[in-house]
């Protein structure tokens, strides 16, 4: 498994550019919104601000999240960096009904205001920079297999989609001023979307902090795994739990009960060796040895 610091620092390296980033679009979109007329823009770009807030998250959530085991932390301090996905998750579920909730006044009382094309431009300029945000925040979270960084990889997509509804209102507006209602409607399915990703994300964490146990296809790779050790001849008590999309278990062997103390912890070893191989996912392994006359 690639070295934690490591994993840190890319996490780090990426969220930084995204903030940087966000910094740069929120002026912008600010300014071009009220230099185009466009409250669509506007409130693009307050939603923006939320990614500010993301990314701070993100960062506190790495620097404490793949600290090392402790006295007071025998497991780690993963469950750390669970809680700040939480967190991105609640700000991205609320952007969503944010941009639902302006979009729906906006069509139940006909306040769109046809904008001028130049708020095009901050629109154009933000799909580009967050789609091009999210492919590398999301290569970057695959990578070191972290759940916070990809959740704020999703919040940076959600804003390019905010700005996809912008861009097709405004751009509406150019050839019919009253097709800029349009708009509105694009955010309010916008927002939906939005909103059923913060969800997910939100469930996923709460699963991970209770302690659920993976999907049934990673349940079958580890057994198989055990299994395909020799002198293993069954499986048992087999607990798995996610702590920062790192797997931690601990599982019962059935060997030969006329086999020595000496050989039956060589074949644990054994068992260990094949989980952390195979299983890149995998930190943390205890092994009991029963005896198959037992």
């Amino acid at each position: 498994m690639e070295d934690v610091s490591l994993q840190v620092k890319a996490g780090y390296k990426v969220t930084l550019v995204g903030l940087i980033a966000n910094v740069a679009l929120v002026g912008l979109k600010l300014v071009l919104g009220v230099m185009g007329r466009s409250q669509a823009l506007i409130a693009d770009a307050v939603h923006s601000v939320s990614d500010l807030f993301s990314d701070f998250v993100v960062i506190l959530g790495l620097h404490f999240g793949r600290k090392s085991a402790d006295d007071r932390h025998h497991f780690g301090h993963g469950r750390l960096e669970t809680m700040a996905t939480t967190v991105v998750s609640i700000f991205l579920a609320a952007a969503g009904i944010g941009i639902g909730v302006d979009a729906g006044r906006a069509i139940y009382f006909h306040t769109t205001c046809p904008p001028s094309w130049i708020a095009l431009i901050g629109a154009g300029l933000s799909i580009l920079v967050k789609e091009l945000l999210y492919r590398y925040t999301a290569h970057v979270g695959n990578k070191i297999k972290s759940k916070v960084v990809v959740a704020n990889a999703w919040h940076h997509r959600s804003d390019a989609w905010s700005s996809v509804a912008v861009f097709a209102g405004v751009a509406g507006a150019q050839f019919n001023p009253d097709l800029a209602v349009l708009d509105s409607y694009a955010a309010l399915l916008v927002s939906f979307v939005v909103l059923m990703v913060g969800v997910k994300m939100f469930w996923d964490a709460i699963k991970e902090l209770t302690d659920a146990a993976p999907d049934p296809d990673t349940l079958d790779k580890i057994n198989g795994c055990i299994c395909a050790v020799p002198g293993v001849q069954n499986v048992h008590d087999l607990k798995v739990r996610t702590s920062a999309d790192m797997l931690q278990m601990q599982v019962h062997i059935v060997v030969d009960g006329d086999l020595s103390v000496r050989q039956g912890h060589s074949i644990a070893k054994e068992v260990e060796k094949c989980l952390f191989d195979e299983i890149s996912e995998v930190v943390d392994v205890v092994v009991h040895v029963d005896p198959a006359d037992d």
